[in-house]
């Protein structure tokens, strides 16, 4: 292919002369080649600059963030740390309480080891543990306050619990009770927490009350002046529930007590903790 050549004509709007060039195709090729050069160049610069910039800013977002994150991690493994230490301890005196709660230690080995080493089956071990806790605690403490363990008087104690000879008739006979003997009216206290069964007059034993204390416990009071409770009534260990006196068949002023487990007369004697009557 030969050399073209080609003419550009300039006319301008007044009479002045036209101009004209001849270029060849060479020359256009050039002239365009270097154009494209320029624009490319000059648009892959600009890209370069924004590029850079936002790789620069996005980089320091990026390190920013990183520590950050680090720094949560970090309080994160602490509080952990921490929680596991508070766990250990609870556990511990979760133990000591299970064994003063009377759970057995084969139990509570058993138990401790349910939940896994993860925090959360620990946590739940020990919520378990905490309610075995919490109900025999409970169960021990209703228990406890059904358990007659005070005197009813302050009084000599006149006759023991067993065989005796009977004050009226002189014949050997078991006496199911204690005789606390004591001034005239002094006021006679509910040695548990019960609920009155009844409060009247009951021959041999005159003006009697009853109580029902739960756990297979009752208790009688014979020989009242009077009562101050009656049937159904609810007490606390304690409470006024009537006042000495010599009702029914009885030799002098004093307190028939009886004290029955599951039916079964026993000894008072052996419940009462706070202070032993003296005898006679």
């Amino acid at each position: 292919m030969g050399l073209r050549h080609h003419t550009i004509i300039v006319v301008p709007h007044t009479r002045a002369r036209f101009r004209k060039w001849r270029i060849s195709n060479r020359q256009i090729l050039g002239v365009g080649t270097v154009l494209v050069l320029l624009l490319g160049t000059s648009l892959f610069s600009t890209w370069s600059f924004f590029t850079k910039a936002v790789d620069k800013r996005q980089l320091a977002e990026l390190v920013d963030e990183n520590q950050q994150l680090r720094a949560v991690n970090q309080d994160f493994e602490n509080s952990i740390r921490e929680l596991k230490g508070s766990l250990t301890e609870f556990e511990q005196r979760t133990h000591q309480l299970a064994i003063v709660a009377g759970l057995d230690a084969t139990d509570i080995a058993q138990q401790s080891g349910v939940g896994g080493g993860d925090l959360e089956g620990r946590a739940l071990d020990l919520t378990s543990q905490l309610d075995n806790v919490h109900r025999r605690l409970q169960e021990q403490r209703y228990r406890t306050a059904a358990t007659p363990t005070i005197s009813p008087v302050r009084g000599i104690l006149t006759s023991g619990f067993g065989f005796r000879a009977d004050p009226l008739s002189g014949e050997r006979t078991l006496h199911r009770a204690i005789d606390l003997s004591t001034a005239p009216g002094q006021p006679i206290l509910a040695t548990a927490d019960g609920i009155v069964l009844h409060a009247e007059r009951s021959g041999r034993l005159g003006n009697s009350v009853n109580i029902a204390h739960g756990y297979g416990f009752t208790t009688r009071y014979g020989h009242l002046s009077r009562f101050t409770v009656q049937a159904g009534e609810r007490v606390q260990r304690g409470d006024v529930i009537g006042h000495v006196g010599n009702t029914g068949r009885a030799t002098g002023y004093h307190l028939h007590y009886e004290v029955r487990l599951d039916g079964q007369p026993v000894n008072p004697l052996v419940y009462i903790l706070d202070e032993t009557p003296r005898r006679f």
